[in-house]
């Protein structure tokens, strides 16, 4: 973990010398959270493809965190914690407003949950919030302690293996079935039960912005599988959404997703487009995703965070 968190600090140094500096600043720094078998930049590509670019060019400082490519919401929530720290020690400031893809929604969740004062904000996109009928899918198809299972894993984490490997991250903890059952509707809504700040009521509702720990909590995300012709990944995405009975991104609901205050739930987005991947294919007659990341940040000036 020592490693990590030093390999972390690097980082964390390298990406805030590179910020951009406006008339109207943000007054805390914008902390982005990838999800299952993310990365930071592999191969030369940014996992939140020219994200960075836009947020800092808006004013802010901005970190992209690195935790486990595969885990349960919980240690990566811990492992963002420390990075955290780190990023008020280097800063100055008390807070930060942290932004997290697919799983990386339950890990700002975690953090913002235990260290409220942390935190000024909480940013889901294409969220994990109320489980995933594609992990559910996957995990039933598998017995316990079967042959199926054991290859599941050792596939799962190999490919997490080789991610960390390329991003640069080799020594970071790995257990996909933890990442799996974290990500199904039963493990979600354990989680919910104990960090339920955000989390609407109901299933596809939303709630006021501001919860009762003092953190500001949002979330978008799409509800189209296909987006682009061109785009490589689509098509995996559209055989993934066969799973679904509504609206969803390829590997989670639209209403799933939902935490806070709901910026839209419903782009023309699928679940890798929301952070510009493939780079920048997208809907041709819908927002550009960079564009929900600008207007997030102006967003969040108006609310002096």
């Amino acid at each position: 973990m020592k490693q990590h968190v030093l390999a972390a600090l690097v980082g964390l140094f390298t990406l805030f010398s590179q910020a951009a500096y406006s008339n109207e600043r943000l007054e805390y720094p914008v902390v982005l959270v990838h999800g299952l078998f993310g990365f930071d930049n592999l191969l030369g590509v940014d996992y939140f493809y020219r994200v960075p670019s836009v947020i800092q060019d808006e004013g802010a400082a901005v970190y992209v965190a690195e935790v486990s490519s595969a885990h349960n919401s919980e240690l990566r929530g811990e492992q963002l914690l420390e990075q955290v720290a780190l990023i008020r020690a280097i800063t100055g400031k008390d807070k930060v407003n942290l932004i997290g893809h697919s799983q990386g929604a339950q890990t700002i969740r975690y953090v913002a949950s235990i260290k409220p004062q942390w935190v000024a904000s909480a940013t889901s996109v294409g969220g994990v919030n109320w489980g995933s009928r594609f992990a559910d899918v996957v995990r039933g198809g598998v017995d316990s302690g079967s042959f199926s299972e054991a290859f599941l894993a050792s596939l799962a984490n190999g490919l997490a293996g080789l991610i960390d490997l390329l991003s640069g991250k080799a020594t970071a903890p790995k257990d996909a079935l933890e990442a799996l059952a974290a990500l199904t509707t039963e493990g979600s809504l354990a989680f919910n039960q104990k960090y339920p700040e955000g989390i609407p009521a109901t299933y596809c509702g939303q709630t006021n912005a501001l919860a009762d720990n003092g953190v500001y909590y949002f979330s978008w995300s799409g509800s189209k599988a296909w987006t682009n012709m061109f785009d490589p990944a689509d098509s995996a995405l559209l055989l993934f959404s066969q799973v679904f009975n509504e609206a969803n991104d390829g590997l989670v609901s639209a209403c799933s997703s939902n935490l806070g205050q709901v910026i839209g739930n419903n782009f023309k987005m699928n679940h890798l487009d929301q952070v510009n991947q493939t780079i920048g294919i997208h809907h041709l007659f819908e927002t550009d995703p960079l564009t929900l990341y600008r207007q997030h940040i102006r967003r969040l000036k108006g609310l002096n965070l």
